[in-house]
């Protein structure tokens, strides 16, 4: 249930009057829910009145709508590519009616300084191709710099080039951090500023892009400012993923690894069998395959459609019940405990492996499903145990879930390959046992030195 069915629930009973809101020349007015002759134009919001002896209240019901689009597109920066430009627009029309006006675009994009490197001539390139006025505000966007500094910054700059609120969306290219900090920096101008994300790592390419989540880290705490607010559109091209370090793809499949473990087993498989050649070819096309059968196409695909099923009946977490939160209890305290140690996919893996180990010991896993996923997660160059991830972390991290979740642990849990549901009991000898049988397997294999055969 909605939570605009919750209140209109609460508020429906005898002693309420329902009012509906019509606009006639230009006005809006309240007509009763009885009243058949509907003339002008109707609006989803309701009025609902109450009177009491000390007064009277109004309750309003506005229902709010987000539509966005996530665009899989080749060639992204190529000039002839009209995606950048108009891909967030879905009315031909407008479009044509953009394409003829005489007035000059204008584009405020932020860019990763990394990526920025590599791709920042190829976009400005692309505007001056278009005939676009823009302006290119390159940021060093690290976890370490993820906070409130960096949004006014951005809205320091986005005032002074000056957009059309309405007509000219912000752009944000890079890794999860960049789109998180520019669609945060979107939603505080002017209220709500349209934007427009472009994910280069691909963690961002199956996670952070397809969602409406903002946010930056604060009184060292993961996201703990941000917003509900999704772009416009997110257009995804994977052969930006070409130049990403090979530690960064298997980042990226952590998230993958999440939804196979949740929702579809099928993805799980794909990524046993295909993992390693994904790793290494950083999820390009192999040359002469159908692109319908291509593993990198179906994998990132399955991933992005698993990861929309949960959060677009969800979007602003009204619902507090998420499968996507696996891997999401321990990784947060555990990461910026160790930052910049781990990245992000990283601490989620760990926090993963372990709950695991949890599903194991409540009799969901057995002994050769879980085998499976380590070794899965073992061939993804995926760390599964890390020694700052302490009983101690562990417990706190549970707490802190408690408390932040309307005092429900909301634990999602595997319960077979593809399968999960949410559980709010755990008893503590059971994450005791489950944390001794996996320090116990992966402590000292985890001591030895790793290397990671990448290059940028």
């Amino acid at each position: 249930m909605s939570y605009t069915s919750k209140i209109s629930d609460s508020v429906c009973d005898d002693d309420v009057a329902e009012f509906r809101l019509v606009c006639v020349d230009s006005t809006w007015s309240r007509q009763t829910a009885d009243c058949e002759c509907v003339e002008g134009r109707p609006s989803d919001a309701k009025i609902y009145e109450s009177s009491t002896e000390d007064g009277v209240t109004w309750t309003v019901v506005s229902p709010i709508v987000f539509t966005y689009r996530v665009i899989q597109s080749e060639r992204l920066l190529d000039a002839s590519n009209d995606t950048l430009m108009f891909g967030h627009i879905s009315n031909p029309t407008e479009i044509q009616a953009l394409k003829n006006n005489s007035k000059v675009m204008k584009r405020f994009i932020v860019i990763d300084e990394t990526v920025n490197d590599l791709y920042g001539s190829r976009v400005a390139a692309y505007f001056e191709a278009r005939g676009v006025t823009y302006k290119i505000l390159h940021l060093p966007t690290t976890e370490e710099n993820k906070s409130m500094a960096l949004v006014t910054s951005i809205l320091e700059e986005v005032h002074k080039f000056g957009i059309d609120r309405r007509t000219e969306p912000i752009i944000a290219i890079g890794g999860g951090v960049c789109l998180d900090i520019a669609g945060l920096a979107a939603s505080l101008y002017r209220r709500r500023t349209p934007y427009i994300r472009v994910p280069t790592t691909l963690l961002a390419y199956i996670d952070a892009s397809v969602g409406a989540k903002t946010g930056v880290n604060f009184a060292n705490c993961k996201n703990k400012l941000g917003s509900y607010i999704p772009p416009v559109a997110t257009f995804l091209d994977r052969t930006f993923l070409c130049t990403l370090p090979r530690r960064h793809i298997s980042n990226g499949m952590a998230e993958m690894l999440k939804m196979a473990l949740m929702k579809h087993k099928g993805l799980f498989e794909l990524l046993q069998k295909e993992g390693r050649s994904l790793l290494d070819s950083r999820f390009q096309p192999r040359i002469h395959e159908n692109v319908h059968l291509d593993a990198a196409c179906v994998s990132t695909r399955l991933a992005i459609e698993t990861m929309l099923e949960e959060l677009a009946p969800n979007l602003w977490e009204d619902d507090l019940d998420r499968l996507v939160d696996f891997g999401h209890i321990i990784s947060p305290e555990l990461e910026m405990k160790v930052l910049p140690a781990l990245l992000h996919g990283e601490a989620v893996n760990i926090d993963m492996a372990f709950m695991v180990y949890v599903a194991h010991e409540r009799g969901f896993l057995t002994e050769e499903e879980k085998r499976r996923i380590i070794v899965c997660m073992q061939s993804l160059e995926l760390p599964v145990w890390h020694s700052d991830c302490t009983l101690d972390l562990v417990q706190k991290s549970l707490t802190e879930r408690l408390k932040h979740s309307g005092g429900l642990l909301r634990m999602p849990l595997p319960t077979a390959l593809g399968r999960a549901r949410i559980f709010n009991d755990l008893e503590d000898s059971i994450v005791c046992r489950a944390f001794k049988r996996w320090c116990d397997e992966h402590c000292e294999t985890a001591m030895k030195p790793q290397s990671h055969n990448g290059n940028a």
